[in-house]
């Protein structure tokens, strides 16, 4: 795998929304997040690709120019877009991947949409990119023993990255931020940790290359080259992988089908264990968002462990597509230990 340079003061941010961008209410919070990273002495660039009234930020030729500027430029240290959205998938045959084969690994961060264009990064080029907080997210304060996105890309490699499950979390746990623009907290008002699919399991210990991303986006690139997970097995994973995944939004029998899909396509044959994100999405009248997990992975044989906080209820942990991972878990304790660059 290769991973980019870790971040310095002085390192460049690119900023651009390859999905969905910016409303002009919320520009306010754009700008409090830019300001979180000018804070850090990193500079940013900002492309043209933020906000116009719609679905997308910008048509996908522009949205896939604009990030294949930045991904080739020498100068831009790492890309962290607003948020991700719904049609960034609309980019991927727009890139051309292999003019970037040769070029020096770029740090690519977000989660949700964002995930359609990780995952293809680290499949096809081999490079690590980081399921984390997104850009509008980086003013809020991550509790331990989580670790925010700019903790990752400023380790020192080689890097070695410790979290473990969060006391609490939030369903709604995002401040209004067209009323308050410069919140730094989220709501976490609930309780809850990782807790294994199958209740008879007692422990858990498994370790492979982490590869994984949002159920909803991810599963289109199950079975092509934008997604071909067990490719990453076959040529960089020899011992395995530990395989994540989280649904944003739709009900648990689209789940279901999603996840299946991913499992007819490979995602699952070389894990030796599957992170499964707590969420809010819906249950549908008498099967549950476990159910749909329980449908496509109950024949799995390896370990799944669910209500992981790797989705779209906060606090996000910060996962390196392409590390090495440790997952641990006992009903007292439980940690992922994350290991990455030369």
């Amino acid at each position: 795998m290769k991973t980019p340079a870790p971040l310095r003061p002085g390192s460049v941010v690119g900023i651009t929304a390859p999905s969905s961008g910016v409303q002009d209410e919320l520009r306010p919070r754009l700008a409090v997040a830019i300001d979180a990273l000018r804070s850090r002495g990193y500079e940013v660039v900002v492309g043209e690709c933020i906000g116009q009234p719609g679905v997308t930020s910008a048509p996908a030729p522009e949205r896939a120019a604009e990030l294949m500027a930045m991904l080739r430029d020498p100068a831009i240290d790492a890309i962290v877009p607003p948020w991700g959205g719904e049609l960034a998938v609309e980019v991927l045959p727009l890139l051309d991947v292999d003019a970037l084969a040769d070029v020096a690994p770029t740090w690519v961060v977000g989660y949700s949409d964002i995930s359609t264009l990780l995952l293809p990064l680290t499949c096809r080029l081999g490079w690590v990119t980081l399921h984390g907080q997104n850009l509008m997210d980086t003013p809020n304060r991550v509790p331990a023993p989580l670790a925010s996105w700019i903790e990752v890309v400023e380790s020192t490699q080689p890097a070695t990255i410790t979290q473990g499950p969060s006391e609490r979390h939030g369903a709604n746990g995002y401040a209004d931020w067209v009323a308050h623009p410069a919140s730094d907290e989220f709501t976490l008002d609930a309780v809850g940790s990782w807790r294994p699919l199958d209740p008879a399991v007692t422990s858990v210990h498994a370790a492979g290359t982490l590869i994984g991303g949002c159920i909803e986006t991810t599963s289109m690139l199950a079975g092509t080259s934008f997604g071909d997970v067990a490719a990453i097995a076959e040529q960089h994973a020899p011992d395995g992988l530990v395989v994540y995944v989280e649904a944003a939004e739709e009900h648990a029998l689209a789940i279901a089908r999603s996840l299946w899909r991913m499992r007819l396509a490979g995602w699952f044959d070389h894990a030796n264990a599957v992170l499964v994100g707590r969420t809010r999405a819906p249950d549908d009248p008498g099967f549950t968002q476990v159910d749909a997990v329980r449908s496509a992975l109950a024949g799995v044989d390896v370990p799944v462990l669910v209500d992981v906080d790797c989705g779209h209820v906060p606090p996000h942990l910060a996962l390196a597509n392409g590390a090495r991972a440790v997952v641990d878990w006992t009903p007292e304790s439980a940690s992922i230990i994350q290991t990455f660059g030369a």
